[in-house]
């Protein structure tokens, strides 16, 4: 059985009545558990994300502007077209 911790929440009554009228009194506390842990993988992702884009440049050809990662896309990707058809 997992462990669960009793806790205070305080809410804008109108959020709470939003919920209840959508999921009803009875199931407020798992659609507000869902909502939270929805809400704390996002912000997992967000720092990953935050942590991957701000790691040092990496001396890649074909990568050092914008404009030539996308070159670099397109001709990959007309490189597989190619393999594709043969």
């Amino acid at each position: 059985m997992t462990h669960v911790v009793r806790t205070h929440f305080i809410a804008p009554k109108k959020l709470i009545e939003e919920v209840d009228r959508l999921v009803g009194p009875r199931r407020r506390s798992e659609f507000l558990i869902e909502a939270a842990a929805e809400k704390l993988r996002r912000e997992k992702l967000l720092q990953l994300t935050r942590r991957v884009m701000t790691l040092p440049p990496v001396d890649m050809p074909g990568w050092e502007t914008a404009e030539s990662t996308s070159q670099w896309v397109r001709d990959l990707r007309a490189e597989s077209d190619r393999q594709r058809n043969i």
